[in-house]
Order: C-alpha cells, then sequence, then structure tokens
C-alpha cells in the first residue's frame, strides 16, 4: 500500500493559504494526508489551516518549525510525514494553486518512476497582470537553460543524470529516496538546486511532467523587482531587498 502525503511550508500566509488549501480540495485525487508546517507563523495562517481541516475532505495535520527557512520547514515536514506512514511524499507552497489533476499525476509519476518528479510551473492568473506573467515564464526558461549549461552542474561532477528545472513548489519524492539522499537542506531559501543535485548524484530516476501543474505566485517579482528575483534564484541574494518572503 502507498500512502501518500502533501506537504505545505507556511510562514504569515493568512492572505493566500485559504486559495491553497481550495485547490488541494478540488483534486481529482484526494487520497492523501496533508500536513501543513508553521514556520513561525504569527498571523492568522494557523487558524485559517484548522478551520478548513474541520470539514476537509481528507485528513489534516498541522506541525511546528521554529528554524526559519524553508528547508528547515520542508525537512521537518517530510520527516514527520514519513515517521507516520507516508511512502510518497509531494510538495508545494502555501501561495500556489495547484490545479485538480496535480496529486494524480505526482502519483503515477512516482508510481512510474519510483524516485523524484518535477511538475510544470506557470504564474497564477490573478496576481501582477500580463507583464508580471511574462516576467515569471521567461526566468523559469533561463533558470531551466542556465542550470543544464552551468559548468558545476556538469556529469563528471559525479551526477548519474542531467540536470533537470527543479521548483520545489512542484515536486513530489518516495520516502525512501528522500531519505537516502540525506532530505532537504535545513536552510533559507533557494534550496532547490542543491536538492537536486542530491538526487542527481544518487539516481537517474528523475522525470519531468508537464501534466503535473502548479500556478506559482509572481509576489517575488513584485517584492524584489526583476533583477533581484533572477538574482535570488541564482542563490546571491536579492541585493538591496531586505524583504522576507521565504
Amino acid at each position: 500500500m502507498t500512502r501518500l502525503w502533501v506537504v505545505v511550508p507556511a510562514y504569515q500566509e493568512e492572505a493566500l493559504i485559504e486559495d491553497t488549501l481550495r485547490a488541494l480540495a478540488a483534486q481529482r485525487d484526494r487520497d492523501f494526508t496533508l500536513l501543513v508546517v508553521d514556520n513561525g507563523c504569527t498571523d492568522a495562517t494557523v487558524a485559517k489551516v484548522r478551520t478548513f481541516a474541520a470539514g476537509a475532505p481528507f485528513p489534516v495535520e498541522v506541525v511546528s518549525e521554529p528554524e526559519k527557512g524553508v528547508g528547515a520547514a520542508i525537512d521537518t515536514g517530510f520527516r514527520h510525514a514519513i515517521a507516520a506512514g507516508a511512502t510518497l511524499l509531494a510538495r508545494t507552497d502555501a501561495d500556489c494553486l495547484p490545479l485538480p489533476g496535480w496529486t494524480a499525476a505526482a502519483r503515477a509519476g512516482l508510481r512510474d518512476s519510483r524516485g523524484l518528479v518535477c511538475g510544470q510551473l506557470t504564474a497564477r492568473p490573478d496576481e501582477h497582470g500580463p507583464l508580471g506573467r511574462a516576467s515569471f515564464r521567461a526566468m523559469v526558461v533561463l533558470g531551466a537553460c542556465f542550470g543544464r549549461i552551468r559548468p558545476a552542474h556538469r556529469r563528471r561532477h559525479g551526477y548519474l543524470a542531467p540536470y533537470r528545472m527543479h521548483a520545489g513548489n512542484n515536486m513530489a519524492i518516495t520516502a525512501e529516496l528522500y531519505q537516502a539522499v540525506g532530505g532537504m537542506p535545513r536552510r533559507p531559501s533557494p534550496t532547490d538546486r542543491t536538492f537536486m543535485n542530491r538526487v542527481r548524484r544518487h539516481t537517474t530516476a528523475i522525470v519531468h511532467r508537464r501534466d503535473m501543474v502548479v500556478q506559482n505566485s509572481t509576489r517575488r517579482i513584485r517584492a524584489y523587482g526583476v533583477v533581484g528575483t533572477a538574482r535570488w534564484y541564482l542563490d546571491r541574494g536579492a541585493g538591496r531587498c531586505r524583504v522576507d518572503i521565504r
């Protein structure tokens, strides 16, 4: 028997998390447990999750991880799920909208690959307007291209598989593989590239599914600007910006 858990890290997300919860409730495959990781919220985020849980179409749990950063929150969430019996793990973020076929695609991808599944990212249609969405698309494409040509990512450095664009807010992995690679780096964002490279050193079982779609928030562009966002995704900070949106 396979047990799927969906893990969502959350920090000060009272404005957006209800949209994410509704998107998860609209999944065609709802045979999963939802785990929200409270990463030090002081707003109404957790209260909104508990209100949703009372009528949710699947079990909902909340755990706390006070150590700042999405890496620590995800690692705590995944390990909690594994300890509770999870064999399949999926992740999205508390400002994202998984499309209705998301969990079904994640489950199918894990069944076929028994490894890591990377999904497709698009921009939320209710944020930032056409220019922001176009900027987001461009950054996703450029990030994927940069990752493939970056000398440090070449297979001569001990990687078993080619580099793939890995968005932490749209991924799924088997519990066995997650533990084998040592888990998510317990650090602030961005953690995706480091985690992907841990997986690449361990296995070739990495697949991309275009039907595993999450609509991503473009608010980082609004907070950091296009240049600052690009710097942040390249792990060079966001310049002078000090906005903490984790």
